[in-house]
C-alpha cells in the first residue's frame, strides 16, 4: 500500500518503486483502468492514468495542500479562458490525501515559447493576461490563506534575508533588502485568489491551424489569497522574462490600470523579496540584470513596462 510519510525526512526516503505499488493499489480501490505513468517534477507525486484522467497525491504533512488544490480546481470550474482540471474525486487512502483530476494536454508552455513567433507571444501575453485576471476575479475558497496579508508580509520580511543567504545569494544584495521593502508602499487592497506560480512549467499550450492556444493551467496547490500583484513575480521572471513589450501586452490582457504602472515594478519587485519561494539567485539566472546594483534597477529590468502601445497586440479579443 502507500509507504509511511508522516515526515517530510521519511516522505524523502521513499523511492519511485515503493510508491508506485501503493499507487497501482489505490487505482485498483478507485475501480479505475488504464496504464499508470508517473510525471516528472513536481514537489509532490503526479500521475496519469490512462489518456484522460490524473491522479495527484500528498503525504499526511501536505494534507492541507490537498484541500487547497482540491477547492480551488472546484471554484474555478469552467470559468476561465483557459481550461483548468476538473475534480473526479478526492479522499484518503492508507493516510495519504488524493485528488483525482482531468488531465490537460498539450505542449508545456517552457519547452515550445522557443519556436514561437514574436508577435504570436505578444498574442499569448495578452490571453495569459486575461485569464489571470478572470482568476483573480473568482471568489476564493474559505480553505485559503494566510488570514491577515500583512502579518504575512511582515513574517516574509523577517525570513527572507536569511532564506535568500542560504541560497547563495550576494552579500550586497542582502544588506539591502530590508531598506527596500520599508520604502515599498504594499497595501494590498481587495485580497483575490492567487495562483502564486503563474509560469511557464504550469501552461499548456496546443497548436491549432498555425496558431498556438492555451490549452491548460495547473498545479494549484500552492494557492493564496492575497495582492495580486504577487502572482507578477512567477510572470515577470518565468513568463515574459523581463522583456518590456511582453509585460506591457500581459498587462493590457489584464486590464491593468495604466495609472499604476509606473508603480508596479517596485511592488513586485518587493513581492518577489516577500515570497514564500522567493530564490534571487534562481532569478538572476532565469533573467540575468548586469550592471544592475540597486533594487529598483532590478526591478525595472525584471518587471518594467514598455512605454509605447503600438507593439502591444491589444486588438486581440479572442477569448476561446
Amino acid at each position: 500500500m502507500l509507504p509511511k510519510a508522516d515526515t517530510e525526512e521519511r516522505y524523502d526516503t521513499i523511492d519511485d518503486a515503493e510508491l508506485l505499488v501503493g499507487v497501482l493499489a489505490l487505482v485498483e480501490h478507485l475501480g479505475l483502468t488504464g496504464e499508470v505513468t508517473a510525471f516528472d517534477g513536481g514537489s509532490l507525486p503526479v500521475y496519469a492514468v490512462g489518456g484522460d484522467l490524473v491522479v495527484k497525491l500528498y503525504p499526511p504533512f501536505r494534507r492541507r495542500a490537498s484541500a487547497v488544490e482540491r477547492d480551488v480546481l472546484r471554484a474555478l470550474a469552467g470559468r476561465l479562458p483557459i481550461p483548468t482540471p476538473g475534480v473526479r474525486d478526492a479522499g484518503e487512502f492508507h493516510g495519504w490525501d488524493y485528488v483525482l483530476m482531468d488531465r490537460l494536454h498539450g505542449t508545456d508552455l517552457k519547452r515550445a515559447w522557443p519556436g514561437i513567433p514574436r508577435r504570436e507571444r505578444e498574442r499569448l501575453a495578452v490571453r495569459f493576461g486575461r485569464a489571470l485576471a478572470e482568476m483573480h476575479a473568482v471568489a476564493p475558497p474559505e480553505v485559503l490563506g494566510p488570514p491577515d496579508w500583512t502579518a504575512f508580509c511582515a513574517e516574509r520580511a523577517e525570513a527572507t534575508v536569511e532564506e535568500n543567504r542560504a541560497g547563495g545569494l550576494d552579500r550586497m544584495w542582502l544588506e539591502r533588502i530590508p531598506e527596500f521593502l520599508e520604502s515599498v508602499d504594499l497595501d494590498p487592497g481587495e485580497p483575490v485568489l492567487l495562483h502564486t506560480e503563474f509560469m511557464d512549467a504550469h501552461l499548456l499550450l496546443r497548436e491549432e491551424a498555425g496558431a498556438w492556444r492555451p490549452s491548460g493551467l495547473f498545479d494549484f496547490e500552492p494557492a493564496m489569497r492575497g495582492a495580486r500583484e504577487y502572482d507578477l513575480v512567477a510572470v515577470g521572471i518565468f513568463l515574459t522574462r523581463g522583456d518590456r513589450v511582453l509585460m506591457r501586452a500581459f498587462l493590457d490582457g489584464y486590464g491593468y490600470p495604466e495609472e499604476r504602472r509606473a508603480a508596479l515594478p517596485r511592488k513586485v519587485m518587493a513581492y518577489a523579496l516577500l515570497h514564500v519561494y522567493s530564490h534571487l539567485p534562481w532569478y538572476f539566472r532565469e533573467v540575468p540584470a548586469p550592471g544592475a546594483t540597486t533594487f529598483d534597477e532590478l526591478a525595472d529590468r525584471w518587471f518594467g513596462v514598455g512605454r509605447s502601445h503600438d507593439q502591444s497586440p491589444s486588438g486581440d479579443h479572442d477569448r476561446t
